[in-house]
């Protein structure tokens, strides 16, 4: 009697366009990673349904941010320019071989990321180029197109879609973002100077900071902090743990810059230890789990 002969199993069929789109958003992980080990410990903590979105939007700023600080022997204001035209030509097309605009492309249609933050980022990189003096508007401006815009990108991934929430919180966004922007720049006061030739404070000459300028400064960052922590509290559960680590972060960041002297700001950059983070990110974990936050 005849037997059927078994059947001939097909091979699986891959999705290549899945498979691009995955390994473009790999990358931007990598960069993560490799870059800041804060910000990876932060992403962590959100919805895993974030965490493709928000590595995509960090990999976006981070090149865009390697290109006006990095590459001294090339032509940056050409790279930039050529950075910006690729970004828009992958939201446009929804496609890009550079997987990292690719990646980034992903999260701006999913969450409906705003054209005008990205601009406005940008706008922000290519002022690094230029040799500017930083009056109030202009200094208002870079840290609106440098930070605000960024928190705000992450703001639309929270949110989901629901635009009654995002302008609830899109102000203590903002605030948020320019406190982590300016403790940026009194924590590395001395290597912009040096290394760059930039002060972004308006009004303040280098040569002449001291402890009274420094207090001015920080008192404004503390105005920052206190409206940027209400809007944490009224954050989706799901994105709050995230967000809160990064403020205690930089809050203990803040406090060792506020307890040091000018001449120590000067003298090289004040740091927050691994293990200090890592005890930072247990306590913060404590803190959300008994809704504390």
């Amino acid at each position: 009697m005849a037997t059927l002969s078994p059947p001939v199993s097909s091979p699986p069929v891959v999705d290549h366009v899945a498979l691009f789109d995955r390994a473009s958003l790999a990358c931007s992980k990598l960069i993560t990673q490799r870059y800041s080990t804060s910000f990876t410990l932060g992403i962590r903590t959100l919805d895993p349904r974030f965490h493709e979105a928000i590595y995509a939007v960090y990999g976006f700023v981070r090149w865009a941010d390697e290109i006006v600080d990095t590459f001294h022997d090339r032509d940056k204001a050409a790279l930039l320019r050529e950075f910006r035209d690729e970004t828009y030509r992958a939201i446009e097309e929804q496609f890009s071989m550079n997987p990292v605009l690719h990646a980034f492309q992903l999260a701006v249609h999913r969450y409906g990321i705003d054209r005008e933050f990205i601009e406005a980022f940008l706008r922000s990189m290519a002022m690094d180029l230029e040799d500017l003096c930083y009056d109030e508007p202009l200094y208002n401006e870079y840290i609106y197109g440098s930070a605000e815009v960024v928190g705000l990108m992450c703001l639309r991934v929270f949110c989901e879609g629901d635009d009654a929430q995002f302008e609830q919180l899109r102000h203590p966004a903002r605030r948020l973002g320019a406190a982590f922007q300016k403790i940026n720049f009194l924590r590395d006061l001395r290597s912009d100077f040096e290394d760059r030739g930039r002060v972004y404070f308006p009004g303040l000459r280098y040569e002449c900071f001291d402890d009274d300028a420094k207090r001015a400064i920080e008192e404004d960052i503390r105005a920052d902090f206190e409206a940027g922590y209400e809007g944490i509290c009224q954050l989706p559960r799901t994105a709050r743990l995230g967000v809160y680590l990064a403020y205690v972060y930089y809050l203990k960041l803040f406090d060792k810059i506020r307890q040091a002297p000018a001449q120590r700001i000067l003298a090289g950059r004040v740091r927050v230890p691994d293990n200090t983070k890592l005890l930072l990110l247990v306590g913060s974990y404590f803190r959300y789990r008994l809704r504390a936050i």
